[in-house]
Parts: structure tokens; sequence; C-alpha cells
């Protein structure tokens, strides 16, 4: 998500700036609007690199800062003293120096909310939000614990959806390092070989791959340049919202990961509007910032289009059944817990449901990958070897003749 670098003045005429991370300017300008800040520069922050390695805090660190932050807030310790104790006791440098500017602007008569809003690396739009009902409700402790919970939840989904993808894409490399090491190195022993012996003309799959080999060799580094340009313009067409909302709507539809991204979006969905929602996060807010956190524009714009017409004064469930997005038993459910009042028990329990979904889902698509990618592997290598080997079983006939 794009980050925004803002200026913007308060009521009583203090000039404040700061980072957001939001999905349009007009979304930073609206927000700053609810925080009683008229923005006079809103300007979106260019990455460099294109990439982020370690740009932000890890998660362990921010589960582990929440938890203890949560304790402390709850003996009675004030906000200027537990931050002092943590960050004094911060193993994380850059962690540590965040904790530091952040209980600076506390001492300079900041909310807590609007000190950690400063660093959208460390803090996102959800942690700022819950933070500033907890600050308002007087519940900041228990708005800490939520928090822990929610951020430890959402690693072990990440964790579940990264084991998913991680074999088939560890297969591909190999196959493609074995393929580029046989047409490089191998192949052309054999043709040497082949032309050594000469008389009788190749086997088409041999003189295919020899053919290839050639290829290989004559055009190694325009192919690498290639795979490199394929890989940033694949990289570009991610980050292009056109192309990013096409990509989108098709991984919802594919075959075999379509379902696991399906049920892993639902149960991020749930798990942080149940959180906002108990939290005290007014519906509309809520799902703004939930929407942000969707990691799908399909998805996105699902909860966007729910969140108008709630502002318009319609209830959750239709607008959500008008999209098409989410199974209709989620959506019922919802609907249930709406009427009932118990709209963030019912979001905690489909959560929970579809978490437990997504491991088996993991689950089986794992072992239905594995003998899928032996035997691509099997098909690309053993193919080659066999090519290569045709001549010399020819050969060995011909002699036994």
């Amino acid at each position: 998500m794009p980050v925004f670098a803002w200026t913007g003045t308060t009521i009583s005429g203090e000039v404040r700036s700061g980072e957001m991370k939001a999905t349009s300017l007009q979304e930073v300008q609206d927000r700053l609007r609810r925080q009683d800040i008229n923005p006079s520069k809103v300007k979106k922050k260019r990455d460099p690199s294109g990439f982020k390695f370690g740009g932000g805090v890890p998660l362990k660190t921010l589960v582990v800062f929440t938890r203890q932050f949560a304790t402390m807030i709850d003996a009675g310790l004030p906000l200027v003293q537990c931050l002092e104790l943590l960050g004094g006791a911060e193993p994380h440098a850059g962690f540590k120096k965040i904790l530091a500017q952040v209980r600076a602007d506390i001492e300079s008569g900041s909310t807590l909310a609007d000190a950690m809003a400063k660093h959208p690396g460390a803090f996102d739009n959800l942690y700022v939000s819950l933070i500033a009902a907890g600050e308002a409700a007087g519940i900041l402790d228990t708005i800490m614990n939520r928090l822990a919970t929610q951020i430890e939840k959402s690693a072990q989904l990440r964790r579940k959806i990264r084991s998913a993808f991680s074999y088939p894409t560890v297969v591909m490399v190999i196959a493609v390092l074995v393929v580029v090491i046989l047409l490089y190195k191998v192949i052309p022993t054999f043709q040497s070989m082949f032309s050594e012996m000469g008389g009788s003309e190749l086997p088409a799959p041999t003189q295919f791959v020899i053919d290839l080999s050639e290829f290989t060799q004559n055009n190694f580094f325009f192919i690498v340049g290639g795979l490199i340009g394929s890989a940033l313009l694949f990289t570009w067409l991610m980050n292009y919202r056109p192309t990013r909302a096409v990509i989108d709507k098709f991984i919802l539809k594919a075959p075999l990961f379509g379902p696991l991204v399906r049920k892993t979006a639902v149960a991020r969905f749930t798990r942080t509007l149940g959180t906002m929602v108990s939290s005290g996060v007014p519906i509309v807010d809520a799902l703004q910032i939930v929407a942000n956190t969707a990691g799908n524009m399909t998805i996105q714009k699902a909860i966007l289009y729910t969140r108008e017409r709630i502002s318009e004064g319609q209830n959750m469930v239709d607008p959500l059944m008008e999209t098409a997005v989410f199974p209709p038993m989620v959506v019922q459910m919802i609907g249930v817990g709406e009427s009932t009042g118990a709209l963030d028990v019912m979001l905690t329990k489909i959560a929970d449901f579809y978490e437990e979904e997504v491991d088996v889902a993991v689950d089986n698509l794992t072992s239905m990958l594995e003998p899928l990618m032996m035997v691509f592997l099997g098909i690309i290598v053993g193919g080659m070897v066999i090519a290569m080997y045709l001549p010399i079983f020819t050969m060995a006939g011909n002699i036994k003749g």
C-alpha cells in the first residue's frame, strides 16, 4: 500500500506533519479531516527501489511490545514510563528509535494514536485506529491485548499461505536450474560425442534438444535479461491498479489457488472487522480500514461498496450479497450477528472457522501438488535425458545386429 507524506493544521492552529498508508490521496485527506486536521499538503512518497526489504518492524517484535505494553498499562504505569522502559529494553534498533520518538511526541502533548500514526512502517492504520478507540473509551490495555491477538492470527495466516505457495515455487526454481545446467554443460558433451561418431542422422527429439542447447549458449545473456525483465514487468503489473484488478479477479477464480485465496480473505476480513467492532470503532470507519488490508482489489472493492451502502442507511447483508464475493453462509451469519447485536462475536466465530478451513485447504493443496510437481520435473528432465540417449540406443542396436 502506498505511503503519503502530509502536512496540516489543527483547529488550534498547530502545524502537524506525518506519514500515512492509504489507497489514495483522497482517503488521506478524509481521514485527516476526521482527526480535525486541515490538510495543506499531501504527497505520495516514492520508494526509489520499488521493493521493500525489511523496512517495517517484524511482527514478532510488534506482538511482544503490544503484550508488554498492555501489561504495564493494566498495572497502572503512565504511558511515558511504559514507553521508556520498553524502549530501553528493545533489541530491534529501528523500533527502539521509533519508540523514543513516540515517547517524545506524547511528552509534547500528543495522543498515543497520533504519535504512532507518524510511523506507518511500524504501526499501520488498523493499529492506530484501535489505539485511538482504546484511548477514547479508556480501555487501552484491553485494546492492546486484542491487537496482539490480531497480529498473531495475521502472522499465522500469512505463514499458512506461504507454505502453500513455497513448494511449487521451489520446485519450479530447481527445474529451471537443472534444465539450464543440462543445456549449458551436459548437452554439449553429448553433441561433441555424436559429431565424432558422425554418420547417421540424429533422432528428432535429440536434434531438438541439441538445437535448444545451442540457442541457449548463443543467447544466454539475452535469455537471462529476458527473465529479469519479465520479473520486473510482472512486479510493475502487480503494482499498476488496472492490471492488478484483472489479476486479482483471475486469482479468485483460479482452479487450485482460488478457493484458498478466497478463504484466506474471508478469515482476514472477519477477524479484522470483528476486532475493530468489539473495540468500539464505528462500522463505516472499520470497513474502510479492513478494505485497505484486504490484499485483493476485487475483495477491496466489495468491502468499499458495502461501506458506501451502509453509510446510506442500508444494512450490511444486502450489499455483501450483491457483490457475490463472500460465500452466502458467511453473509447469512453476518446478518444474524447484525440483527442480534452480536456482530463482533459472530465475526470472530466465522474467522475461527475459516482459519481452520485454510489449514485443511493448505494440506490438501500441498498433498495434491507434490505428485504433480514431481511428474512435471520428471517429464522435463527425464525427457531431455532420454532424448540424448536415443542415438546411443540406436547405435547399440546396430552393433548388436
